[in-house]
């Protein structure tokens, strides 16, 4: 039997079969079984891309932070509006890819994508004046900010029941509609949570000696 001109994997094929399993049933049901089965392979023939089931992971991972958009740390770059442009893609992307934020929270490793952003954020902090420690640390800030608005919905968490708040939570007693507005506030409270941030270090940095 002549062979396939196009292999019937690749590492970019498993990465994205893996992602949609995660985005779909939750990093718990991403394994090499589930995934072999998926791609109508072995499950050793798998190891031949990835060694580890964890590297397979910071692989899925660091393909999510690809979706992030980084084109405006550009040269030049006003690093209030970069950081504000880049902070909602971020957003974004971890938005479509809920599931996975546990694992992206853990820092960058040695995955690529996560590793250009944090040099980006870095550079661009720099490059407009901000002293190197303290741009390693508003660095940190914003990923604590984006990836915690990202681990799940404030708004969704409250039940549909109007019953649950009248009697013990009087200020409350229109909790019961959140759930219904999730998207709305938890989109709005990012953007007042965004500003205030961005507000807060414009103040710091007017501060700064340069």
């Amino acid at each position: 039997m002549a062979r396939p001109r196009t292999p019937l994997l690749s590492r970019e094929r498993i990465v994205a079969a893996a992602l949609v399993l995660v985005d779909t049933e939750g990093l718990a049901a991403l394994s090499t079984r589930r995934l072999a089965a998926g791609l109508s392979v072995s499950g050793p023939s798998l190891y031949n891309h990835f060694a580890t089931k964890d590297e397979l992971l910071d692989a899925v991972v660091d393909s999510v932070m690809g979706e992030v958009d980084l084109s405006m740390f550009g040269p030049g770059a006003e690093w209030r509006a970069a950081l504000r442009d880049w902070a909602r893609s971020y957003r974004a992307a971890l938005a479509a890819h809920p599931n996975i934020v546990p694992v992206l929270a853990q820092g960058p490793g040695r995955r690529p994508n996560a590793l250009r952003l944090a040099d980006a954020v870095y550079g661009c902090l720099t490059a407009a004046g901000w002293p190197r420690g303290q741009a390693t640390r508003i660095g940190a800030l914003m990923r604590y900010f984006i990836t915690g608005s990202a681990l799940a919905s404030f708004a969704a968490g409250f039940p549909e029941d109007a019953q649950l708040y009248t009697a013990d939570y009087p200020h409350l007693t229109e909790a019961h509609r959140l759930a219904e507005h999730h998207r709305t506030i938890d989109e709005g409270a990012f953007e007042t949570g965004l500003t205030a941030l961005l507000d807060g270090l414009a103040l710091r940095y007017e501060a700064l000696e340069r």
